[in-house]
């Protein structure tokens, strides 16, 4: 009878011991997973310091579509610093910026057609010229040539004492046959009107 006893004791303990170790390699699977899960959730989670975006509208039967990386002033001279007066900018990050339109605008009293484009700037500490030109698909401005603008014009900045953390373009519907295109970062703000064709 003692022996049995003796044997029961030895069994449950050697059952419950091998519960608790199973779990103990379970619990460690578990965490191990939950660790990657996590981490894995944390790198997704890492913003873009020049987030990818697209602003567009309506302006009649005209459709607008600007995309364009949008960087951050992240407490830095943009103008005259990051980005050289009198040197030809991409007007964003990354990719060069792009607009799109499905119907014939006019800007500055010329005839942009209907399609896609690259946008360009020179910046500079009085007027800026802008540049729409046929080469819309390129890293930065590393394929800019200036013979494949089908536009290019100058237009006046404004100045403001609020900082504009992010690049950000607007384009605004002022009626059915008319709008305007904005760029907006640090201090600086650029406009331009067009009319739908």
């Amino acid at each position: 009878m003692k022996y049995l006893k003796i044997v029961s004791v030895a069994v449950i303990l050697l059952t419950f011991g091998c519960k608790s170790e199973i779990k103990e390699k379970t619990d460690s699977k578990t965490n191990h997973k939950e660790h990657q899960i996590k981490k894995t959730e944390s790198t997704k989670k890492k913003k873009s310091l020049s987030p990818h975006t697209s602003t567009m509208a309506m302006v009649g039967d005209a459709h607008i579509h600007i995309d364009y990386s949008s960087p951050g002033v992240r407490d830095r001279i943009i103008f005259g610093g990051l980005v050289g007066y009198n040197n030809v900018w991409q007007a964003g990050a990354h990719m060069a910026t792009w607009i799109e339109t499905n119907k014939d605008l006019q800007i500055d009293g010329k005839t942009l057609p209907a399609g896609k484009y690259g946008f360009f700037t020179i910046p500079s500490k009085g007027d800026w010229t802008i540049m729409i030109n046929k080469n819309w698909e390129q890293h930065g401005k590393d394929e800019y040539d200036e013979k494949e603008d089908v536009l290019r014009f100058t237009v006046s900045q404004k100045l403001s004492e609020n900082i504009q953390e992010h690049l950000e373009y607007k384009i605004t519907k002022k009626n059915e046959t008319e709008g305007a295109i904005s760029l907006s970062w640090e201090k600086v703000t650029i406009s331009f009107p067009f009319e739908v064709k």
